[in-house]
């Protein structure tokens, strides 16, 4: 796990806890909660991504990996999980192998997953009719922020559950918070990727104006950084809108499925979102200009 900042962990009881699906923010996420010194059984759909994870924290006690989320989730206090959608969620959790069937009663199954807040509340209901606790936690900061454990997490759930994830999940993360019942984590995060796209799509139409107007625009970001126009994506991603650089980061397929989640929120409560809708549509236009993996902040070059 490569991280640039090195974390200090706070002090906490050692708990025994499992962690499902090892990618870009999951591998990472999993290393710190071995790193503050918990016991950790992984899983991965692709086993070779558990033998490495194991290889890289040989010295974290009790550390290793399972071939199932069940067997991965037996005994564990707390089960992470952090997979791609809906139903690569309901496929680790539900299910003869799933992990609510390795589960101890009163365990807690704490989801980073972005996902929509229907599938939390299924969750919920189905793991409280096993005893167990569920709570959605999906998380912003992007990939530097897991490898920093500098993750900020939106927490929906019951305030017991919450408590007892909250102290180990620091090990990962900056901020921790129970936004409100089951559902709330997700929720805010749709509220937080509407503000990015907005925000990127705003940011590419400027820097692409002030080339267009022959300025300076590493004087110009440096400048106006300063003032009312400062954001996470002008400071983070500006310059490197500027020189064209987009193979890092929060890429646009990711982008896409969690604008999708958006959206279908937004036709069942109403809520009207005609800019949202439009950078969606915009990045589909990159998807098909072959950027799928782009990151997030190439919406600028949908205007050179």
């Amino acid at each position: 796990m490569s991280s640039t900042h090195p974390k200090t962990y706070e002090p906490t009881p050692r708990r025994k806890v499992a962690f499902l699906g090892l990618g870009v923010m999951g591998y990472p996420m999993a290393g710190h909660l071995a790193l503050a010194g918990h016991e950790v059984t992984v899983y991965n759909r692709t086993a070779t991504k558990s033998i490495a994870w194991c290889a890289e924290y040989p010295g974290a006690a009790g550390s290793n990996y399972a071939s199932t989320p069940a067997l991965a989730a037996r005994g564990a206090d707390i089960v992470f999980s952090c997979v791609g959608n809906d139903d690569d969620l309901r496929g680790v959790t539900l299910g003869a192998d799933g992990a609510f069937a390795g589960m101890q009663p009163g365990a807690v199954l704490v989801d980073h997953t972005t996902a929509s807040a229907d599938v939390a509340r299924e969750l919920y209901a189905a793991a409280s009719s096993l005893g167990l606790h569920f709570v959605d936690a999906p998380v912003s900061g992007g990939q530097a922020g897991a490898q920093n454990g500098a993750l900020t997490v939106m927490c929906g759930g019951d305030a017991a559950a919450f408590a007892v994830a909250k102290p180990v999940g620091m090990a990962f993360s900056k901020a921790f918070t129970l936004m409100g019942e089951t559902g709330a984590g997700q929720l805010t995060k749709m509220v937080n990727q509407i503000c990015i796209a907005g925000l990127v799509q705003g940011l590419s139409e400027a820097i692409a104006f002030g080339q267009k107007a022959g300025l300076d625009l590493h004087q110009v970001l440096d400048v106006i950084g300063k003032g009312a126009a400062q954001s996470w994506q002008l400071d983070n991603r500006g310059k490197t809108m500027v020189a064209d650089q987009f193979d890092f980061g929060f890429a646009v397929d990711w982008m896409r499925k969690d604008l999708g989640l958006v959206l279908d929120e937004a036709r069942r409560n109403g809520a009207r979102l005609p800019v949202t809708a439009l950078v969606d549509q915009f990045y589909a236009d990159l998807q098909a200009l072959g950027g799928q993996r782009w990151d997030t902040s190439s919406l600028i070059r949908r205007l050179r």
